[in-house]
């Protein structure tokens, strides 16, 4: 049976949402239609306004309501250790574990040279010149145990290793393969406190 065409629309458009299948859209859909009116048009106005208050951060690449973000502006913070991540939605996972201090960059993926990203794709050259210009002394490589993240770590390690800074990554305390976003903050906690140079 087909559904009708606006309910088979949006089950198309949310088919395009990274992890959510065929059956899931179709609950996602039949879950709406049961909302009244007010609910949709609260959910349709969020998502329309949703990139219109929200800024990459110029600095280090983090999303929020401003630029410079709130994690840059904020003097309390370590100005000189930098945690380098794949993706902003790893700055939450991090930040909720309240044991790190410092700074962030995001790199905004990993070398993957399957999909075609090398690391002229990645944020490293504003890495590069963030160390240069801020004095950073110390760069903690928090990046999923995967062939990606383990790839990119490899790769900055020897691209970061003529200017004499401390180097480190989270200890392994994550499994291989696994996602810093799904991390539980027990083990994110413990993988960076034994963090160690690389």
């Amino acid at each position: 049976m087909k559904y009708p065409e606006s309910i088979q629309n949006l089950i198309n458009e949310f088919n395009k949402l990274p992890g959510i299948g065929e059956k899931t859209s179709q609950r996602f859909v039949f879950y709406l239609l049961k909302q009244p009116k007010e609910e949709l048009a609260r959910l349709a106005s969020s998502i329309e306004k949703l990139k219109d208050k929200i800024f990459l951060c110029g600095n280090c690449f983090n999303i929020d309501q401003k630029s410079p973000c709130s994690i840059c502006t904020d003097k309390k913070r370590n100005q000189k250790a930098v945690c380098v991540v794949a993706q902003a939605t790893d700055i939450r996972t991090i930040e909720k574990t309240q044991e790190y201090n410092g700074l962030y960059h995001v790199l905004e993926g990993t070398i993957n040279q399957v999909e075609g990203i090398g690391p002229e794709k990645l944020r490293i050259k504003e890495l590069i010149s963030r160390i240069k210009k801020d004095g950073v002394e110390e760069i903690i490589l928090a990046l999923n145990s995967d062939i990606e993240g383990e790839t990119t770590i490899l790769y900055l390690k020897k691209l970061l290793a003529p200017y004499k800074i401390k180097i480190t990554r989270l200890a392994r305390g994550l499994p291989l393969g696994s996602e810093l976003e799904y991390a539980d903050e027990i083990t994110l906690t413990d993988a960076l406190r034994g963090r160690r140079e690389v």
